[in-house]
C-alpha cells in the first residue's frame, strides 16, 4: 500500500480515544468489581491481602490496556514474532532459574514482581499465529507442509510449559491455538487426525504424567475414591454449590468458604464461593457479564477489515471463553482439576495483567478496524 494511501487510515490521539469501545471497558470494570467483592469476602470481610492488591492490579491493567489499544495494529503485527521469541526465551529461563512454588517451577523473580512466562506466552502465541496466517490464503492453509511452522511454534511453547509442570496452561495453549488454526481455514478432517493421534497417544502420555496429575484424572472419573485426599477439592466444591441454592446464603455468609472447607477459594475455586453466597442467580449474573464481553469481542473481531486483526481479536476472545468454560466446568466436576483461573475474578498478578494486555490488543483491533494490511501476493505494500 502506498504511503499516501496508508495515511488515510491514520488516526490522531483524540480520534483514537473517541473510537475506544468504552462500553466494553465498563463491562470489564463491572466484572472485575465482582471479583474484588468476592476476594473481600474470601478474606473474611477485609480488603487485605487479596482485594486491595487485585484493585491495584486491575488499575494498572487498565492503563496497560489503553496504551496497547492506542498503538497501531500494524505495529503489533511487526512485533508479533519478536514478542513470541521473548516469551519463548522467558520459558527457557524458567528451566534455568525459575522460582518454585506449590511443587512447580513456573515463575521468574524480577525483584518487584513474580512473572509467570506461560501467561505471557498465551498472548505471544496468538500474535505470532495471527501474523503467520495473515499472509496465507485457503490454498496455503490446505497444504500440510505450510502448517509445520505454526505447529512447531505451538509445540515448543506447550512442551516448555509441560516441563514446569503445568498441564492446564499447556492444554490452554493448544486449545487456543487450535481455535486460530480453525479460524484461519484449516480443514476439519485435519483436526480429526490430530485428535485421533492424541487419543492414541494417551497410554504413552499417561506414563509421563506426575502422580498428582494422574490423581486428578482418576478423581475426575471417581470423586469418591479419595474424598479426604485427591478428591477433597471437588467434593467440597460440589457441597458449596448445592448449599447455595437459588438465592445463596448471603454475602460474607458462605459456610464452606469461611470455615475453610473450600480450598483455593480466592483463586481457582472462587466461582464456587460466589455460587454459595450469591446462589444460582449470582452465578447466572456473572455468566451474563461474561456473555456480553464475549459478544463485544467477537463483534469487534469480525468488523476488522484486515485479516491479522480478525485473527488476533478472535484468538483473544476465544482464549477468554476457554478460561471461563474450563474453570467453571472444573469446579463443577465436569472436567478434571487443571488449575485454570477464572478471568477478572480469581486472584492473580501475571494472569490479570496479561489478560488486560490481550484486551488492549482487542481494542486496538476495534480502533484500527478500517486499516487495511496487504496479504502475500498483493501488489500493495504495508
Amino acid at each position: 500500500m502506498s504511503r499516501s494511501r496508508l495515511n488515510e487510515f491514520d488516526l490522531t490521539f483524540g480520534q483514537k480515544l473517541l473510537q475506544m469501545n468504552w462500553m466494553f471497558i465498563i463491562l470489564l470494570g463491572v466484572t472485575a468489581a465482582v471479583g474484588v467483592a468476592m476476594l473481600y469476602s474470601a478474606a473474611g470481610g477485609k480488603f487485605d491481602p487479596w482485594a486491595s492488591r487485585q484493585m491495584v492490579r486491575f488499575g494498572v491493567g487498565v492503563g496497560i490496556m489503553i496504551v496497547v489499544a492506542l498503538i497501531d495494529i500494524r505495529i503489533w503485527m511487526k512485533l508479533a514474532y519478536p514478542f513470541y521469541a521473548v516469551a519463548l526465551i522467558l520459558l527457557v529461563m524458567v528451566e534455568v532459574k525459575g522460582s518454585i512454588g506449590m511443587g512447580a517451577q513456573r515463575w521468574i523473580s524480577l525483584g518487584f514482581v513474580q512473572l509467570q512466562p506461560s501467561e505471557v506466552m498465551k498472548v505471544a502465541l496468538i500474535l505470532a499465529l495471527a501474523r503467520y496466517f495473515h499472509g496465507a490464503n485457503l490454498d496455503d492453509v490446505g497444504r500440510i507442509h505450510y502448517l509445520i511452522v505454526p505447529l512447531m511454534m505451538v509445540g515448543a511453547a506447550a512442551a516448555l510449559v509441560l516441563r514446569q509442570p503445568d498441564l492446564g496452561t499447556a492444554l490452554m495453549l493448544i486449545a487456543s491455538s487450535g481455535a486460530i488454526f480453525f479460524l484461519a481455514g484449516v480443514r476439519l478432517w485435519k483436526f480429526g487426525v490430530v485428535i485421533a493421534l492424541g487419543l492414541a497417544a494417551i497410554p504413552i502420555g499417561w506414563q509421563f504424567l506426575h502422580t498428582y496429575q494422574k490423581n486428578r484424572v482418576l478423581t475426575f472419573l471417581d470423586p469418591e475414591r479419595d474424598p479426604l485426599g485427591a478428591g477433597y477439592h471437588i467434593t467440597q466444591s460440589k457441597i458449596a454449590f448445592g448449599s447455595g441454592g437459588v438465592f445463596g446464603k448471603g454475602f460474607l455468609l458462605g459456610s464452606q468458604s469461611h470455615l475453610n472447607f473450600l480450598p483455593e477459594k480466592h483463586t481457582d475455586f472462587i466461582f464456587t464461593m460466589l455460587a454459595e453466597e450469591m446462589g444460582l442467580l449470582g452465578g447466572l449474573a456473572l455468566l451474563g457479564l461474561y456473555f456480553l464481553i464475549l459478544v463485544y469481542g467477537y463483534a469487534i473481531s469480525v468488523q476488522s477489515q484486515n485479516h491479522f486483526g480478525r485473527l488476533v481479536g478472535l484468538g483473544v476472545t476465544s482464549t477468554f471463553f476457554l478460561y471461563i468454560f474450563i474453570n467453571i466446568a472444573m469446579v463443577m466436576g465436569l472436567v478434571p482439576v487443571v488449575g485454570v483461573p477464572l478471568p477478572l475474578i480469581s486472584y492473580g498478578g501475571t494472569a490479570m495483567l496479561t489478560l488486560m494486555f490481550s484486551f488492549g490488543l482487542l481494542l486496538s483491533v476495534s480502533i484500527h478496524r478500517e486499516v487495511t494490511i496487504a496479504r502475500r501476493g498483493s501488489e500493495e505494500e504495508v
